[in-house]
């Protein structure tokens, strides 16, 4: 499978998923390939870092840098040899995320409530539909990021999300939880830090069930 986490803004936690995500199917076995498409490096970052916390082991996947049309080029040439591909793609409309929306089967696109993010989804939700004229199984699902723990922030978003044509939105929020973020700055998946935040994972493995178990 090719998954792509992207959206038009950044800090939203793209990549949060995407290394997550990786590094989850490749504790699962599955050989994978994660593509950093965004010229922030996050991912790549996330990789050295993890190379150097798992010394013996490394990273457990491949990670690669591809940027602009490259990303279709050589994701196609190379996807046969791996299981799944991860794409980490920048914050904007870029020929880079157009190219990877060109030939992925799920495109994540993770927003935060309470925020100006709620609106740019309409634009999200364009350029989904702009990429179904090429790739018309494209699967193209929202979720909410760094959710509030109280209030109506998060419904509130939900309710806009679900009225954005091209995208669906998806029950699986990621709360606002220091477990990702200091997971994030030793190379590991939430799954993997200690000490562990059981709600932090329940909280991954739904929304890594739906996007690879559907």
């Amino acid at each position: 499978m090719i998954l792509v986490c992207g959206g038009i803004k950044g800090g939203v936690g793209k990549s949060t998923i995407a290394t997550n995500m990786t590094v989850m199917r490749a504790n699962q076995g599955m050989d994978v390939l994660l593509v950093d498409a965004d010229d922030q490096g996050t991912a790549s970052d996330f990789t050295a870092v993890r190379n150097e916390t798992l010394v013996e082991q490394g990273a457990g996947y491949t990670s690669i840098k591809l940027y602009g049309a490259a990303v279709r080029s050589e994701v196609l040439r190379m996807a046969k040899k791996y299981d799944d591909v991860v794409i980490d793609v920048g914050g904007r409309d870029t020929a880079g995320q157009r190219a990877a929306l060109s030939m992925a089967n799920v495109y994540v696109v993770p927003f935060l409530p309470g925020s100006f993010d709620v609106w740019t989804l309409e634009s999200v939700g364009k350029l989904v539909e702009e990429a179904r004229a090429f790739n018309e199984n494209l699967q193209a699902v929202c979720i909410i990021n760094r959710a509030d723990a109280k209030g109506s922030d998060n419904s509130d978003a939900a309710a806009i999300a679900k009225d954005t044509p091209g995208l669906e939105f998806v029950d699986a929020p990621l709360g606002n939880r220091k477990a990702f973020r200091s997971a994030a700055s030793n190379g590991l998946a939430v799954t993997e830090f200690k000490p562990s935040d059981s709600k932090a994972i329940a909280e991954i493995k739904k929304l890594y069930k739906l996007l690879f178990d559907a």
